[in-house]
């Protein structure tokens, strides 16, 4: 799969950045707090540590467990990230980028905490939150 440098910025423009290579491929999450942040499900893609900021003294930071930080605009208020503190990975939120139309969504995680209200169409792979925990910490068996 071919990668792509790629920008994006908030809302009111206080913060932009670029991606120097990014892949198309990204997911939804459907956790409580990814909900709760982003009043659905939180679209976003992996950028591992690969993300420039300019503006940034305009990003407010919240640490929302003990693993990872949650970033927005200071002024707007836009969801730019979410981050591994210990890796420094930027799950970046697809709604931020300018080429939206770039991003396949290719999987779901924490399916057992979607509501019913909603579904995708579609074929993704799906995660639960067990899962995803297994995965990200090596106790997986796959």
């Amino acid at each position: 799969m071919a990668k792509e440098q790629k920008s994006g910025r908030c809302l009111c423009g206080a913060v932009t950045f670029t991606v120097d290579e990014l892949r198309s491929g990204m997911g939804a999450c459907h956790c409580d707090m990814c909900r709760r942040w982003s009043s659905g499900p939180f679209m976003a893609v992996d950028c591992e540590k690969e993300v420039h900021f300019e503006g940034e003294e305009n990003i407010g930071r919240y640490r929302s467990s003990d693993w990872a930080e949650r970033g927005f605009c200071k002024t707007c208020g836009t969801n730019l990230f979410y981050r591994i503190v210990e890796s420094g990975q930027y799950i970046m939120s697809v709604g931020a980028f300018d080429d939206q139309d770039y991003f396949k969504l290719k999987s779901q995680i924490f399916i057992d905490e979607k509501p019913g209200f909603y579904d995708f169409a579609n074929e993704t792979r799906m995660m639960t939150g067990e899962e995803v925990f297994a995965l990200y910490s090596g106790d997986n068996n796959d």
